[in-house]
């Protein structure tokens, strides 16, 4: 099967990138050619060191073309993250170079310094004019590129114009120790033949410092190090979503100019699974608006939070046991606290698989809430077998007037209405609507609903299922 990347037509930010650096190759192969011809003419280490920093500018523009083309790429089955760490694995290149360069540059100055080496210098008009023009050359290039690699986040371009203006430096100090060799000349000093040798040791110490800089960052990148602060940021824009209990993880990487975030959040158990989404989506946002363009993934685990009460602890384990729950009531006596419910189970079940359940859901709820000292469970089932079941019209009559008589004996401000009455496998199924006043307390209205089913079973003879719906008026 082939697993080459997939084409893809290149964005505007992969077409500015590669004019960039293939602008500045052309740039780092025209300054290291007039540099070697002008260094080799005037036998200037200096115009010689800049030379050889201007041919590493070179090799390392041509690395830079090539990370921003293939870091371009999309993720494919070998790379997940992305081509990303291309950029940071041309920059460390780049820096090994600057650092062998470095080595050169000193090893040739000592020996002119120190070991008698030729050193005689040759500051002709050609040689500052070369030196001018690198300075030239080097300050449109780093500007470029830095803008490129700011707009894009682009650690290729950004060491790019790291070299190119570590340049413009190390060409000022060449350009003094040209001028010291002139003044020597001119005024008989001879300690001043030797500025040249000194600027190119001064050169090497300004790119040793640059490469030092250079290689840290980027290590730092392959390390997957992050920028400072960028954890608690992330961090404290997740745990303000509402919703999010408390964010158990977060971790950070850095593939080239993408940043990756896996973030773990804790989110209440009662929550529903749409909530959870919800949230899990608002971190998302929340993690972008601090780093934008990022990749986030957000994984949710349901905690119990510290302040749950007993009631949605008893509804949440019965509902992952496959069970609903209702009915709750808790007691407190003699300091100690034990409570009854209502759990119910599947109506196709027989005693003792309900009996197993209601088991295991006790068992469950002691080891969540230990300071119980007594579970009473009433099990029921939780429907009929079928929804749909054939029902006939059969004592309306009887039931109307069970009700009014109801009415009439408790003096309830109650306004029955819509009664239907069916004939349901040898019984009665009566169902209405009760109308109240909206003040009404709802434990109030259920007390009223339980009394009336009690009147209309003692006065109704048959009746089986009675539902009564209380609105407010």
């Amino acid at each position: 099967m082939d697993n080459s990347p997939t084409p893809r037509t290149l964005t505007q930010a992969d077409r500015e990138k590669r004019w960039v650096a293939t602008t500045s190759l052309a740039a780092a192969f025209l300054l290291t050619g007039t540099k070697l011809g002008i260094g080799i003419w005037t036998n200037s280490l200096g115009i010689l060191s800049e030379a050889a920093h201007s041919a590493l500018d070179l090799v390392a523009a041509a690395v830079t073309l090539w990370a921003v083309r293939v870091s371009s790429r999309p993720a494919d089955r070998e790379h997940t993250y992305g081509h990303g760490k291309i950029e940071n694995l041309s920059a460390l290149f780049e820096t090994v170079l600057l650092l062998v360069t470095c080595l050169w540059i000193i090893n040739e100055a000592v020996q002119r310094l120190f070991l008698g080496a030729n050193a005689e210098v040759d500051p002709n008009v050609w040689a500052f004019l070369v030196i001018v023009m690198s300075i030239v050359v080097d300050f449109s290039r780093s500007r470029a590129l830095k803008k490129a690699a700011d707009k894009y986040s682009s650690q290729a371009l950004e060491a790019d114009a790291l070299h190119f203006s570590t340049d413009i430096w190390s060409s000022c100090v060449v350009l003094l120790g040209l001028c010291g060799v002139v003044a020597g000349e001119w005024f008989h000093m001879r300690w001043l033949a030797d500025a040249d040798s000194v600027a190119a040791l001064g050169v090497a110490a300004i790119v040793i410092w640059v490469s030092l800089r250079l290689g840290k960052k980027t290590v730092d990148d392959l390390l997957d190090s992050v920028p400072r602060g960028l954890q608690q940021r992330v961090l404290a824009a997740a745990a303000a979503v509402p919703g999010v209990q408390q964010v158990t993880r977060l971790r950070l990487r850095r593939s080239g100019p993408e940043i990756f975030a896996d973030v773990t959040l804790a989110v209440s158990h009662a929550a529903a699974f749409e909530r959870a989404h919800d949230i899990a989506q608002q971190v998302e946002d929340a993690v972008r608006a601090v780093q934008p363009n990022a990749d986030v993934v957000v994984h949710v685990e349901p905690i119990a939070p510290s302040d749950e009460d007993l009631t949605t602890t008893v509804r949440v384990l019965a509902a992952r046991h496959g069970l609903g729950a209702h009915g709750i009531r808790i007691y407190e006596e003699n300091r100690q606290r034990w409570l009854e419910l209502h759990l119910e189970v599947s109506d196709s079940l027989t005693l003792e698989q309900a009996h197993r359940q209601s088991t295991e859901f006790e068992r469950a709820l002691r080891q969540s809430v230990p300071a119980l000292t007594r579970i009473v469970t009433h099990i029921e089932p939780a429907g009929d077998a079928t929804a749909t079941i054939r029902a006939e019209p059969a004592g309306q009559l009887q039931v109307q007037q069970a009700i009014g008589e109801f009415l009439r004996q408790y003096r309830l401000p109650v306004k029955p209405h819509d009664v239907r009455v069916q004939a349901v496998g040898g019984e009665l199924a009566v169902s209405f609507h009760c109308t109240l006043d909206a003040a009404t307390a709802i434990t109030e209205a259920h007390d009223l609903t339980v009394r009336l089913e009690e009147y209309l079973r003692a006065h109704v003879p048959g009746l089986g299922r009675v539902v009564i719906h209380v609105e407010p008026a």
